[in-house]
């Protein structure tokens, strides 16, 4: 019998395999959960009602206290966790950690997962592309390199694509932030990104966010110390940026940032701590700057929104020189379970605070041949230029509109949002570039 498995029950087979439970465990409950294509006819995966899972149910990126990186203790115990006493030894040395019950049905569940992976060789999810083994991360004639950048702020490698048509001229820069467990690799294959740059002249560079620096991959948007110009990742990013335009010929005034989830929030804090560099923001099923200042408020704030990004300024996040309306495209899944769809008005809202009466609001509706309705906010200056574009698309989940299957958490029944964010991006240069900033 051959079988047919989903990639991240392959995941969760490896992880398994290797005696990481707890990581098994909840992703195999965030496929519970969200419906999973089953390996066969007799396979017999069920859904938590009890009928069978959904086929082709879009992935989620699903942000849990584990991926959050809450030190392990407090998270087991805030999961129910128990301390036992294991009796013997000095005080504070006599308690191990106890699991809590599992249900009975995902214990099976994860049985038969180890059964199965018993009989195949190691093999890893869609979260591992091979550049070589697909043109939309390695176009014809571009090259796709890997680096290293460092500073006070620590370590950072990244992945860079540049363009077939790159000869020593200026070019524009992309950088693209991933969601929590994704890769540069698997970010490039989902959105395409460099598929479009290579038809656009754009390079494109994808930081890659380590679990040394959390559990899950997750960039730290609700942390304080990560939401600061010149301090922790902020830094980093800024400073491959401004590796790249070292090493190659960048156009200062056509630098942009995106990012997709925890990638689209620190997206949004580098829009914010850095408007000297990037001419453009685009943020995708993310939070605005400032929206969460530690655990508690960050799940509030994926839940509902929160107003307190859209009341700070940029002078809160350690820029202190102009203030400029930094050009944003946004693009939320109506639909989005994860983090709530009035985050991208929010995005919207911190944006637009310092030119709030200048800008005049325009709604267009469109309709993806064979997929998803969607409308598209745009709010103009008085040049008639877009400055800001709302794109909700109706029915869309979490996950990054018109992707590519190839790649994890995408949605391509889109608009494409690869495509659109490079042209927004493209019609919006830096008002006030300087070389010695970047």
């Amino acid at each position: 019998m051959k079988l047919k498995l989903h990639p991240d029950m392959i995941e969760a087979t490896r992880l398994t395999r290797e005696g990481r439970l707890t990581e098994a465990t909840t992703l195999l409950q965030r496929l519970l959960r969200s419906g999973m294509e089953p390996a066969d006819a007799s396979t017999d995966l069920t859904g938590d009602d009890g009928d069978p899972a959904p086929l082709g149910a879009a992935q989620i990126i699903e942000v849990t206290p584990e991926m959050l990186d809450v030190p392990a203790r407090r998270r087991s115990l805030q999961a129910g966790w128990k301390e036992v006493d294991t009796g013997g030894g000095p005080p504070g040395n006599t308690s191990v950690i106890a699991r809590p019950p599992m249900p009975d049905r995902l214990h099976g569940f994860i049985e038969k997962v180890r059964r199965i992976g018993a009989t195949l060789s190691p093999t890893r999810g869609s979260s591992a592309v091979s550049p070589a083994d697909d043109p939309a991360v390695l176009p014809t004639g571009g090259q796709f390199l890997t680096a290293t950048f460092a500073d006070q702020a620590g370590t950072r490698d990244y992945k860079l694509y540049i363009p077939g048509a790159y000869q020593g001229q200026q070019m524009p820069l992309i950088i693209m932030l991933h969601g929590c467990t994704q890769s540069a690799d698997d970010f490039a294959a989902g959105t395409g990104m460099n598929m479009v740059a290579e038809e656009r002249a754009c390079f494109v560079a994808y930081p890659v966010q380590p679990n040394s620096a959390n559990v899950s991959k997750c960039w730290n948007w609700f942390k304080p110390g990560d939401q600061q110009r010149g301090r922790g990742e902020p830094s980093l990013i800024a400073g491959i940026t401004r590796q790249i335009s070292r090493d190659y010929a960048i156009d200062p005034q056509r630098i942009y940032v995106a990012g997709l989830s925890a990638g689209g929030a620190a997206a949004a804090i580098m829009g914010e701590t850095y408007p000297d560099i990037y001419a453009a923001v685009g943020v995708h099923s993310g939070l605005a700057c400032g929206a969460a200042i530690d655990l508690p408020s960050a799940f509030s704030a994926m839940r509902q929104g929160t107003p307190l990004a859209s009341k700070r300024s940029p002078r809160s996040f350690g820029f202190h020189g102009r203030d400029r309306l930094v050009p944003t495209i946004v693009f939320h899944g109506e639909k989005d379970l994860t983090v709530h769809p009035r985050n991208g008005n929010q995005v919207i809202d911190q944006s637009r605070s310092t030119r709030r009466r200048e800008l005049r609001s325009v709604t267009q509706r469109g309709h993806v041949p064979g997929g998803h309705t969607y409308s598209r906010t745009s709010h103009f200056d008085a040049s008639g230029r877009a400055m800001l574009e709302m794109w909700v698309v109706h029915g869309a989940g979490h996950a990054w509109s018109g992707g590519s299957p190839a790649g994890s958490y995408t949605d391509p029944r889109g608009p494409d949002a690869s495509r659109e964010m490079v042209r927004f991006f493209l019609d919006h240069q830096h008002p006030h570039p300087s070389e010695s900033r970047i």
